[in-house]
């Protein structure tokens, strides 16, 4: 899944024209957000409150994923568009339009729990996530640590709730995996949805000063990996790394250059 060098402008046949900049609101922009609206404001560029299938593909074309894996995202806009609907209409919406204001709506079961049913962030939940899943106490988790997780919270009769926790957490993994895991501020970071602005910031970004984002999995890393080691699991041949948050590691990471394909 290649990914393109810069997000694209796009257009929709029913309304005029508009140019995507990516770029992150300011408090002045809107009314205040509960984080789950935040989490998915990214996506609302032009700040009307409403997400359409379009809006959802350019965003992950922002984020680095490929033209296939983000025409497979316009699966997010033809399941949440109705439940997010139902704050304001119970006639669905035929263009599939997401609602930011009742995005809390569209919460489904066999999750972590880390929203609360208003689209509130609970800190508390994700404490116990890594206090359970992070078996070495790393700070971050591991593709099987996140496979396990999935698994013990799927609840009965809900396959709806298992696809899409699964979907969820396995393009969480390929955003933001680094060494394997996916690290606790990032989660954190990305459930909040300051995430996602950084990331599409630092790929604009990737021919000036500061470095583009580094993070994320791909198929030149998949490709990379089975070619030359016979794994998929790049980083256990990328050498020894300092310590997480160690001067070093701070060094290693302001001197990276390389933007990984994430998609």
């Amino acid at each position: 899944m290649a990914t393109e060098q810069t997000p694209r402008s796009r257009s929709s046949s029913s309304r005029a024209p508009k140019q995507v900049h990516f770029a992150n609101p300011t408090p002045t922009d809107q009314e205040p957000m509960t984080p789950l609206q935040r989490h998915i404001a990214f996506w609302d560029q032009d700040r009307d409150g409403i997400i359409h299938p379009l809006d959802v593909y350019a965003g992950f074309r922002a984020l680095g994923f490929s033209v296939l894996f983000s025409l497979g995202s316009l699966l997010i806009p033809l399941f949440f568009s109705y439940p997010t609907r139902l704050a304001h209409s119970v006639v669905p919406d035929w263009r599939f339009r997401i609602h930011v204001s009742s995005i809390h709506k569209a919460k489904h079961g066999s999750d972590t729990g880390v929203y609360d049913v208003d689209g509130g962030l609970r800190e508390n939940m994700l404490a116990e996530m890594f206090a359970r899943y992070d078996i070495d106490q790393t700070g971050g988790l591991s593709a099987g640590e996140l496979w396990r997780m999935i698994g013990r919270n799927r609840c009965a009769a809900d396959v709806a709730g298992w696809a899409f926790s699964f979907m969820e957490w396995g393009t969480t993994w390929l955003l933001l995996q680094e060494d394997g895991r996916v690290w606790r501020e990032d989660l954190w970071a990305c459930y909040d949805g300051n995430l996602f602005w950084r990331i599409a910031d630092g790929r604009k970004r990737r021919d000036e000063a500061e470095p583009a984002w580094q993070k994320g999995y791909g198929i030149e890393d998949f490709a990379i990996g089975m070619w030359n080691y016979g794994t998929w699991k790049t980083w256990e041949h990328k050498g020894p790394k300092p310590p997480r948050g160690s001067v070093e590691d701070t060094e290693q990471d302001l001197s990276a250059q390389k933007t990984p394909l994430i998609g």
